[in-house]
């Protein structure tokens, strides 16, 4: 299928789109559960639309848990992931179902903040990445970890 249209100069372009159809396990499936713990849940990826520029692509949710694994109680937190892409761009469906997979897994926060920048980078290989996680306050304390990442350029 082809979408035809003019652009700004109104000069007649001509897009192909590509079927996506049976490529993603999670995007369009409402019948999809979430994983029981990260090492379940798959970060899925597309082809990046523009691979010759640098730009950044920005997640954020405040609906994070994982467990303490001393104490059992539930560690809240405000999840953000920064990247710059190279030849792959997370789904974001995907990358919410595995962050909800943490909500049983007793890690310690600098732990969990790790993984899940080791999690990304295994799946879309940016140049680019941070994670930063804000935990909420324990015994009035908070924390705040931030992992980053640079792909090595040969």
């Amino acid at each position: 299928m082809r979408l035809t249209g003019f652009n700004s100069e109104r000069t007649f372009i001509t897009v192909a789109k590509r079927k996506r159809a049976g490529e993603f396990r999670l995007l369009g499936h409402s019948d999809v559960k979430l994983p029981a713990s990260p090492a379940e849940a798959r970060l899925e990826t597309f082809p990046n639309p523009a691979p010759q520029r640098n730009y950044r692509i920005h997640f954020e949710t405040d609906d994070f848990t994982s467990v303490c694994p001393v104490t059992g109680q539930p560690d809240f937190a405000r999840i953000d992931i920064d990247y710059v892409p190279d030849r792959l761009c997370v789904e974001s469906k995907s990358l919410k179902f595995y962050l909800a997979s943490y909500r049983n897994e007793h890690a310690f926060n600098e732990a969990v903040t790790n993984r899940i920048l080791d999690d990304f980078v295994k799946a879309c290989a940016p140049r680019e990445a941070i994670v930063t996680a804000q935990f909420s306050a324990r015994g009035g304390i908070g924390l705040t970890v931030r992992a980053d990442y640079v792909a090595q350029r040969i």
